[in-house]
């Protein structure tokens, strides 16, 4: 049995780790301050709670003290409120970052598992996105995502705190909430097409996305605990477009849903696809295709609906 703490552990990725660790018989601690973590989403688990936020240094020490692993999810994750809170973007991803390695420098042996973003690459036109492209974030939550990044890799060479950073493309899965306001399109799309309500499309759909199921995310970042020590894509290394997400999702739900193309938006990325091959090669290898995982994903939506 091992001792973990997940940072955002209430959030959508959090509770799936949480969800995963706890039934391998872990002990397992939850920092979540409920900003847009649900207590909902650990229902059932054999997890402790701890409601408080990574910004509490003395919290902090107190939960990272003696545990083998740090799963740090822990952010403001909004992008456009980033932009309006840029201070508080920084106060929580990157002060609340260096609180984490700080802590893990006090627990010999705690890795530290840092949850980033495809954002850091920017709009940067080249595909696909490999890590050692340049970095071109484009806003305080990217820049922000990144700045963790580097503070990991100084804590790994300057204390030997041993550390690794995800930097996740567009994941998607159970839990994953419609309702909020910088909701992701699959949820919104299963959502209408369940409820057979017109799906909305910005542009005319040729835009695409490197889809990765939320399970597959867990998985990655059990291996990262394990093995590695730099940065490294999480995805499929496939593109899918957001018109053919749309059609497969009104094809496996059987909807009766049309689909409506709007202006495009302006600021959006036009196409997005990672080479995975450098985290592929330490041993991780995704279980869902994008079929399978929105199956899945479909199943859960429609019970939440009939609840």
């Amino acid at each position: 049995m091992k001792k973990y703490l997940i940072t955002g552990g209430a959030g959508f990725i959090g509770s799936h780790i949480a969800e995963y660790l706890s039934g391998e018989g872990h002990q397992v601690t939850i920092l979540d301050s409920l900003r847009t973590g649900f207590k909902e989403n650990l229902e059932g688990l054999n997890v402790k709670f701890e409601n408080g936020d990574i910004r509490d240094e003395k919290l902090v020490n107190k939960l990272v003290e003696g545990c083998n692993a740090v799963f740090h999810l822990a952010a403001l994750v909004s992008v456009p409120e980033s932009l309006l809170k840029i201070r508080e973007c920084i106060d929580i991803n990157t002060t609340g970052t260096i609180n984490i390695l700080e802590a893990a420098k006090n627990t010999a042996g705690c890795k530290v598992v840092l949850s980033t973003s495809a954002a850091n690459y920017g709009n940067n036109p080249v595909l696909p996105k490999i890590e050692t492209m340049f970095p071109e974030p484009m806003t305080p939550y990217a820049i922000s995502k990144l700045d963790g990044e580097y503070y990991l890799k100084m804590y790994q060479d300057q204390y030997n705190v041993p550390t690794a950073s995800l930097r996740y493309f567009n994941v998607f899965g159970p839990r994953q909430n419609p309702e909020s306001a910088y909701a992701a399109a699959v949820p919104i799309f299963i959502n209408k097409a369940l409820q057979n309500k017109p799906i909305t499309i910005y542009g005319d759909g040729s835009q695409t996305r490197d889809f990765i199921y939320v399970k597959d995310v867990v998985k990655a970042n059990i291996l990262a605990s394990q093995v590695g020590n730099e940065t490294y894509n999480v995805a499929l290394g496939h593109s899918t477009s957001i018109l053919e997400l749309a059609q497969k999702i009104i094809e496996i739900t059987n909807s009766k849903s049309q689909i409506q193309f709007l202006e495009e938006r302006s600021g959006d990325i036009k196409h997005s696809k990672a080479d995975p091959s450098k985290f592929n090669k330490l041993g991780f290898k995704p279980d869902y295709s994008i079929d399978s995982a929105l199956e899945e994903t479909i199943s859960f939506y429609h019970n939440e609906l009939v609840k």
